[in-house]
């Protein structure tokens, strides 16, 4: 892994597998979280955050960019910009580590199918971007089929709007946060960390912490979650670096497919006719998407007469 500036605007074949092994790591993940369900998740997202700082220091140092670490400590809106991205991801965590648990792992990837059209949305009430007729109607289409899954359940999905909102506040806020992705995700551990540790220890004092408790299982699981938290983002920061935006675009949908099928089939999660109408309507609402992304970036590029630069890759969901 590299943090070297922007590549060409073209794929590499290096970009694409850094790419698939972190979708293809996130869209497994539920079936490490359900090993784990029996331990609360606060406890859960405390471990991931003290078992990644390690892994993210570890990184940093190999790249030699701690001074951009250091730098951001000492630029007060950069602090508060990290703050509120940690605080964000956080409750991320803690909504997908509870959902898998509580057998809500459809819901949570209904939550990662959305996101990428909640951003365009986001995109035009916050920056007052401009929406085609077309990515209105996929927007229109997800609303519908929330809203049908909201009819039939009696409630409102929380799970997965509560997924696409935490996301979709810190992929806006991350874009912002004047550090590379390497070490902006190192600063939001960093300052979760004292938190994490401090109710770690006050879960063993009270005797209701897990780890050390001799179930050497546990002990394995916990520690790894630092692993299977930091590793993927990591692989993916650096691989996006070395995709077109357009094939970030079509790959973010691999892990929400996984745990899609991973819900129904090793979970064995209901799903029943109003989600076999309503998941259909996801789908279509995201092609439409797609395909109008797709022809909007083929339109600049033939109007500009050469292949545009390459911006600042999207802040694609990773599922928690």
């Amino acid at each position: 892994m590299t943090d070297a500036p922007l590549a060409p605007n073209e794929d590499s074949r290096a970009g694409f597998f850094y790419a698939l092994t972190a979708y293809v790591m996130w869209g497994f993940l539920p079936l490490y979280m359900k090993m784990v369900a029996h331990i609360p998740p606060i406890e859960v997202i405390a471990h991931r955050v003290l078992w990644s700082l390690p892994i993210a220091l570890g990184v940093i140092l190999w790249l030699g960019r701690t001074q951009d670490l250091r730098q951001a400590f000492q630029t007060p809106r950069t602090l508060m910009m990290g703050a509120a991205t940690a605080a964000l991801i956080s409750v991320n965590w803690g909504i997908y580590v509870w959902a898998i648990g509580a057998g809500f792992a459809l819901e949570a990837a209904l939550g990662y199918y959305i996101n990428p059209l909640f951003s365009v949305l986001l995109g035009r009430v916050l920056l007052k971007e401009r929406l085609t007729r077309a990515q209105w109607a996929a927007i229109g289409l997800a609303a519908a089929a929330v809203l049908l899954l909201t009819f039939e359940a009696g409630r409102v999905p929380v799970v997965a709007l509560g997924l696409t909102v935490t996301w979709g506040f810190y992929a806006y806020l991350k874009k912002s946060l004047p550090i590379g992705p390497n070490q902006g995700f190192t600063l939001e551990v960093m300052l979760l960390a004292p938190l994490a540790l401090g109710y770690l220890l006050w879960a063993q004092v009270q005797g209701v912490g897990h780890l050390g408790q001799g179930v050497g299982r546990d002990d394995l699981l916990l520690i790894g979650t630092g692993v299977v938290t930091a590793v993927p983002l990591m692989i993916y920061a650096n691989g996006a670096k070395k995709l077109r935006l357009s094939t970030i675009a079509m790959m973010q949908y691999i892990a929400p497919t996984l745990i899609f099928l991973i819900a129904v089939f090793v979970f064995g999660e209901p799903f029943g006719t109003v989600r076999l109408i309503a998941f259909p309507m996801i789908w279509a609402a995201l092609v439409i998407y797609t395909v109008s992304m797709l022809r909007a970036r083929g339109r600049a590029r033939e109007a500009a007469g050469v292949t545009p630069p390459q911006v600042s890759p999207p802040q694609v969901t990773p599922p928690a």
